[in-house]
């Protein structure tokens, strides 16, 4: 998934805790549910930054003490983007979140 072209903001803004029960009847399990999609979209943006900069580093035949423009850039570009658990809130208000919840079995 794009996340640059989720619309959220970059800083923490107050919510009201009723949006977060709707989908799912319950604040914990929500709470839990976006927790484990922010790891998701952690692990995402890192394995991509890391694919980038390896690139960076791959062709790179300068001195140790010279830094790439555009690596500084790349780098910039993804300290400015909003947080994961931002960007996991935003969906899931949104309705863009897949999960299920296991059956509890019968005894």
């Amino acid at each position: 998934m794009d996340y640059k072209k989720i619309k959220t903001t970059n800083t923490t803004i107050t919510r009201d805790l009723n949006d977060f029960d709707v989908q799912t009847g319950n604040i914990y399990e929500s709470v839990v549910i976006m927790s484990k999609r922010a790891d998701q979209i952690s692990n995402d943006l890192k394995e991509e930054l890391d694919e980038k900069v390896h690139d960076f580093s791959a062709h790179d035949n300068s001195e140790d003490g010279v830094e790439n423009k555009e690596q500084i850039e790349l780098v910039r570009y993804y300290e400015q983007m909003p947080k994961p658990t931002l960007l996991a809130e935003q969906e899931f208000l949104d309705g863009q979140v897949y999960f299920r919840t296991p059956e509890k079995k019968k005894k």
